[in-house]
Order: C-alpha cells, then structure tokens, then sequence
C-alpha cells in the first residue's frame, strides 16, 4: 500500500549512536566540514567522519596528490592532518556546535597510525574527548608504514583493533576495512572477534598511473587509491557478502556513491548506512540530494523505517 503522505523515518541507530539520516561525509573527502558549510547545511547530513587523524601531525605525499581517470579519482594524499591534539583544541570545538548536543551530524573521527602504540595513544585522546565514534583506519593505502598494511591480515588486523577497543571505554567503534586484502571475510571476522562494534568498507582500491609524457609513473608513492563509480559495483558485492556474513554487525557501506539510487542498492544490499566521498568533489549538493531522495523512495513506496529497504 502506498503512503506517500506519510513521513518516513530515516534515522539510524549504529553500536547506541543514533544518525538521524544514514549519509555519512566520507573521511578524507569532506576535511572537517568547513569548507562545505558555506556551499550547504551540512548540520542535515547523517553523519561527518573526520580527514585520517593521527597522533603527530603529518605532511601528507609529496608530488601530484590527485588524478582523474574514467570514471574515478586516484589519489595519494598520505593522510596530511594536524594531529589529533590539533584536531581537538582547533577543529572539535566547531564540529560540537554542528552537531548541536545530537540533534545534527554525529562526529565520527577516523583514526589512523603507522604502528600499534600510535594508535591506542590517538585513541585515548579521542576517547576523552566529545566525539561520537571512532572509525579505525587500517586500510589506507597511501601511506608507507601502517594503513593497509595493518588491513591485510587477520592476525594484524585483530592485533590494532583489540587494544584500540580496549581503550575507548564505551565509544563505538567501527573498523574500516581495505577491499585488497586478500580475504576480506576473515579480516571482517579478526576484528569483530577483536571488539569492532561495526565495519566500514571499502576503502580505496591500489591503482596507479604512467605520465606516458615524461615516461614515469605519476605518483612518488607509484601506487595510489582509486575512488568514484568505477568501483562501486565491486563495493556492492564485497557489502553484500558482508552483511549476509555477519548479520548482527552494522555495515557502513561506501564506494562510488554519487546518488539516492547508489545509496539504495547499498542500503538494500544491507548495509545500516553509506558513506559519499568522490561524489561531493563534483558536486558538492550530493549527500542532501540523496536523503532527499532515499526519504522520497519510502515514502513512494510506503516504507516506515530505513531498516526495511533492506532486501537480506
């Protein structure tokens, strides 16, 4: 039956913290959300995860950071960020006013490290601080010690995640996970065993680019992440088989997201919620006009809650 004039609830519960619309801006593409404050009203989005934080602060790759190519972006950023004591005296305080005591965005800070100690001591400062959540990056795949590397392997994976849940007394935390290990379910499963509350995938596929001009590849780093459309059919199934893996744990899926029906085929796929990164570069109304439109699929379709898009 349809009930089109009815309001459809698109709020979201994830490990206690209640999203009151599932579109989160992606970590790395979205800054802290200054920047997109004067384009749109960035206090309607879901949820903001932070740019890659990390104990000390970092000044990212050197050379070309960004390339385009068909339908996707390579980038080697190297998870240039202030460090997490700056991000707390310096970004925090404007993200707290954003989320208005939980009636805006929930802030989620997406912590990083190149070895273990780095990230349970980024954890304890976030812990005492006012962020909502944590998402544990290990699965970034521009930066030379930690990241990935930590993402690939079960054991590794298990060996980050468990202390880091260890700290954040009571802070959910959710583990994003790298879609070029080479088996991504026993990772999934390594850091559910070890206390992740959710996962986030997928992060970034390892690409790379020649200059066929100056006959060298275009990156110091030679390998880059791909982002953008081109991966997201490839996202979808690895969210599908996760979700029909592991259905107690929330999913946060993301990868090529650029409108509400991406974000629908995620959502159907199972996941609790989406992330939009690449897609806010070209067009920076993105995440507004897909909670828009996912609202407008309920409410067309007469679906009450978000949880019941889910075909699982």
């Amino acid at each position: 039956m349809n009930n089109s004039t009815s309001k459809a609830d698109i709020s979201v519960t994830i490990a206690g913290l209640r999203l009151q619309n599932p579109v989160i801006a992606a970590s790395g593409t979205f800054g802290y959300g200054r920047e997109y404050a004067q384009l749109f009203d960035v206090s309607r989005l879901g949820g903001i995860c932070t740019k890659g934080l990390t104990l000390h602060p970092r000044p990212g790759n050197s050379g070309i950071r960004i390339w385009e190519t068909p339908s996707g972006i390579l980038n080697s950023i190297g998870l240039e960020n202030p460090g997490i004591p700056a991000f707390i005296e310096n970004e925090l305080p404007w993200l707290e006013k954003l989320a208005c005591g939980g009636a805006g965005p929930a802030i989620i800070a997406n912590l990083s490290g190149s070895n273990v100690k780095e990230y349970t001591e980024g954890a304890k400062l976030l812990n005492a601080s006012s962020i909502g959540m944590v998402e544990l990056n290990i699965s970034c795949p521009n930066v030379k010690a930690g990241g990935m590397a930590f993402g690939l392997d079960p054991e590794t994976a298990a060996a980050v995640v468990r202390p880091v849940r260890h700290t954040l007394n009571g802070k959910p935390l959710i583990v994003k996970l790298s879609p070029n290990a080479p088996d991504l379910t026993a990772v999934a499963r390594a850091c559910i065993g070890a206390g992740a509350d959710a996962l986030s995938l997928v992060n970034t596929f390892k690409g790379m680019a020649i200059d066929t001009q100056n006959r060298k590849p275009v990156f110091d780093n030679t390998s880059a992440g791909l982002s953008g459309p081109a991966i997201r059919p490839i996202a979808l199934r690895m969210v599908w088989e996760l979700c029909g893996e592991f259905k107690s744990v929330p999913v946060i899926g993301m990868g090529g997201i650029a409108c509400a029906g991406d974000a629908l085929e995620f959502l159907m796929a199972g996941a609790a919620a989406i992330q939009v990164g690449s897609a806010t570069f070209a067009h920076p109304q993105a995440m507004i006009e897909i909670i828009e439109g996912i609202e407008a699929y309920m409410c067309r379709r007469g679906i009450a809650a978000l949880k019941d898009i889910s075909i699982r």
